[in-house]
C-alpha cells in the first residue's frame, strides 16, 4: 500500500515509559511534579534563576511554560489544562502544583495574568498598575504629569488589591510584546490621518482595513517589519522635525 520511497516508523511509546513519571494528572490538569528530574533526563544542568515561568490562556486551553532565559534550551511545558479558566484560584493550583516555593522562577504573562498573580481587581480600576499608583480617573494629569509614587504595598482592601499576591511583586518580568502593542497603538492614534505619515501605514499593510490602521491594531511581526524598514524611520525623521517647528 506503500510506495518504495516511503519511509516509516513505529510508534513505541518511549515517552510514556521516560517522560510520564515525571508528570503527574488531577481533574483533566497535567502537570510536571518533578522539575528538576525532568531537566536531568534531558541532560540540562537546572538552575531556577535560568529559567522564567511564563503564564497563559487561550479559548482551549490553560497552560505554564518554563523558558530559558538565554534561549539556549527549548521552551518546557510544565502545566496544562483544558477545562480551567484564566483566574485567581487556578493561577494559585498552578503555583501549587509545580512546586513553585521550590523554584522561585521569575514569572512572565501577559497584564491580566499579572494582575491575577498579584491580588489586584479586574476590571477598569482607579490603580490599575502594579508598579506605581497611576490614577486611571485623573484625566486632566495624564498628560502633563509624569513621575506618579511607586506603589508601596498590596495589602488587600487598599488601591485596588482584593486578594492576597500570590508571588513576590520582584519577580515579574514586563511583558515585551505588550509594551510594544500599547506603545504602537497610542502611536498611531495621535497621528493626523491625512499627513504622510499615516498614509504611509496603509500603503505599507495594503491588507489591513481603514479602521484597523487608524486604531492602532497591529500584531507583533508587523511591528518589526515596521521598525526595521528604512522608509518608516525618514518619515518618522520628517515627523519629527515638523513638530519641532
Amino acid at each position: 500500500m506503500l510506495a518504495k520511497e516511503t519511509k516509516y516508523s513505529w510508534y513505541r511509546g518511549t515517552e510514556k515509559k521516560k517522560l510520564l513519571p515525571f508528570f503527574k494528572e488531577e481533574n483533566s490538569f497535567a502537570f510536571c511534579s518533578d522539575v528538576p528530574g525532568l531537566m536531568k533526563y534531558f541532560n540540562v544542568t537546572y538552575s531556577p534563576d535560568d529559567w522564567r515561568f511564563f503564564i497563559d490562556s487561550s479559548k482551549r486551553s490553560l497552560k505554564g511554560v518554563l523558558l530559558h532565559n538565554g534561549n539556549n534550551h527549548p521552551s518546557l511545558p510544565i502545566a496544562h489544562s483544558v477545562v480551567l479558566k484564566e483566574s485567581y484560584d487556578n493561577i494559585k493550583l498552578i503555583l501549587q502544583k509545580v512546586k513553585y516555593e521550590d523554584h522561585v522562577w521569575s514569572i512572565c504573562g501577559d497584564f491580566k495574568v499579572i494582575g491575577l498573580l498579584l491580588g489586584q481587581q479586574s476590571g477598569f480600576t482607579k490603580f490599575p498598575c502594579f508598579l506605581c499608583e497611576w490614577d486611571s480617573r485623573d484625566r486632566i494629569s495624564h498628560w502633563e504629569k509624569k513621575e506618579w509614587p511607586s506603589r508601596q504595598t498590596f495589602t488587600p482592601g487598599i488601591k485596588n488589591i482584593i486578594l492576597e499576591p500570590l508571588i513576590d511583586p520582584a519577580k515579574v518580568l514586563l511583558p515585551p510584546l505588550h509594551i510594544k502593542l500599547g506603545l504602537m497603538k497610542q502611536f498611531v492614534r495621535a497621528l493626523d490621518t491625512n499627513r504622510p505619515c499615516f498614509k504611509y501605514l496603509c500603503n505599507k499593510f495594503p491588507s489591513l482595513s481603514y479602521d484597523k490602521v487608524k486604531s492602532g491594531i497591529f500584531v507583533g511581526p508587523q511591528i518589526r517589519k515596521l521598525m526595521l524598514d528604512s522608509d518608516f524611520e525618514n518619515v518618522m525623521c520628517d515627523l519629527e522635525k515638523k513638530c519641532m517647528e
